[in-house]
């Protein structure tokens, strides 16, 4: 019988993927308390942008028709800026911070000096940006509820469907981030961004575009987020939040993929 080989002090021991996504949390954690006003500043945006275009323009709309029933402008915009601003959020931090950490910082690049792996590395990601965009989702939704612009109890449902926007754009513009090589390759981002803000019915309903500008922004994925979460908070249900859970679902998985796919590349060989 062979004695047992004795394990080097000094050798760590693999981490699981709970203890790795805790341990790279906290990191972030640490790292952004220290720039609160950051976290500040991304819930107010949206909330000026309510008190402007949807009271301030409301005064001068009447009510709109939607699946069915007669609600008021600013409960129509107020949903929808829910979701805009799950949308930027995952955008922000899924892109610059995300680019800045990768080809500038090479943190990822000391993290894999560790016993962490890229799985851990886009999996914390994401959370991380879920966490934050999270907070700024359920702070809206406190203001749309003080306001009055909320009336029915499947609201409740509208914090985990910003969750899920975020989800789904993170891993995307996260993967997208992997291709990008300089600061200017973000102006394509800005070209993304702004469309989508704009003409996924944000502002106004989608039976005001002709028939063919009506299917494409139907099949764009910030739509599927402000339809979900039109629907949720005005109790104006059908069978489009359903396919809204399932596109936002498939596109944020795949996009993990690839980023865990993109980052064995950069990082691993």
């Amino acid at each position: 019988m062979t004695a047992p080989v004795a394990t080097p002090a000094n050798t760590a021991n693999p981490l699981s993927p709970g203890q790795a996504l805790r341990l790279l949390v906290l990191r972030n954690f640490i790292v952004y308390k220290a720039h609160w006003k950051l976290f500040l500043t991304g819930f107010l945006e949206p909330v000026f942008y309510l008190f402007s275009i949807g009271i301030g323009v409301g005064k001068l709309i009447e009510t709109f028709t939607f699946n069915g029933e007669q609600i008021p402008y600013a409960e129509f915009v107020a949903p929808g800026m829910l979701a805009a601003s799950a949308f930027n959020g995952a955008l922000l931090d899924s892109t610059y911070n995300i680019f800045f950490k990768l080809k500038y910082d090479k943190l990822y690049d000391q993290m894999l000096a560790t016993p962490l792996t890229t799985r851990d590395i886009a999996v914390s990601e994401i959370v991380w940006g879920q966490l934050r965009g999270g907070a700024y989702s359920a702070a809206f939704l406190l203001v749309m509820v003080a306001m009055g612009l909320v009336h029915t109890w499947w609201a409740l449902l509208a914090l985990p469907a910003a969750l899920l926007i975020g989800f789904a754009f993170s891993a995307v513009f996260m993967a997208v981030t992997t291709y990008m090589t300089s600061w200017q390759d973000f102006d394509k981002v800005t070209l993304i961004q702004l469309p989508l803000f704009l003409f996924s019915a944000t502002f106004f309903p989608i039976t005001r575009y002709p028939d063919v500008a009506r299917w494409i922004v139907e099949v764009t994925p910030l739509y599927r987020g402000v339809a979900l979460i039109r629907e949720l908070t005005t109790g104006a249900l059908s069978t489009a939040s359903a396919i809204s859970v399932v596109y936002l679902l498939a596109m944020g998985v795949l996009g993990l993929i690839v980023v865990r796919r993109r980052l064995d590349t950069l990082l691993l060989t």
